[in-house]
C-alpha cells in the first residue's frame, strides 16, 4: 500500500488546518509544510493540491490573493469565515474518528 493512500481522504482537512494555523499560504508552501510536519510521510502532489484548492475556493471556504514577489506573481490562499467554521467542524470530527481508531487498534 502506498504510504500516502491513507492521507488521500483527509487532504481537505489538512489544507484547512494548515491555513488556520498560518493565516495565508501559497501552494508550494502548503505542500512543504505538510511534508515537514509529517517528517516526509505526506508528500502532497500538485495534482492533488490544486484541484482541492480550486474546489475549496469555489465552495467559499478559502479565498486567494495574488502578490508580486521578486517580480513574479504568487497566489496566496486564506480561510474565509465559512472555511474557519468548516475547519473547526472537520477537526472535531477527525479527532473523534482518530480516538475511535485508536480504541479499536489498542484492544
Amino acid at each position: 500500500m502506498k504510504k500516502n493512500s491513507l492521507y488521500k481522504g483527509t487532504l481537505q482537512n489538512i489544507i484547512l488546518k494548515l491555513l488556520a494555523k498560518d493565516v495565508k499560504m501559497y501552494g508550494y508552501q502548503i505542500t512543504q509544510r505538510a511534508k515537514e510536519l509529517t517528517q516526509g510521510e505526506l508528500e502532497m502532489t500538485e495534482g492533488a493540491l490544486y484541484p482541492l484548492l480550486h474546489k475549496l475556493e469555489a465552495d467559499g471556504m478559502i479565498t486567494s490573493e495574488v502578490q508580486k514577489i521578486n517580480g513574479r506573481d504568487r497566489k496566496y490562499y486564506l480561510l474565509t469565515e465559512k472555511g474557519k467554521a468548516q475547519q473547526v467542524a472537520q477537526e472535531n470530527e477527525m479527532k473523534n474518528y482518530l480516538f475511535n481508531l485508536n480504541t479499536i487498534f489498542n484492544i
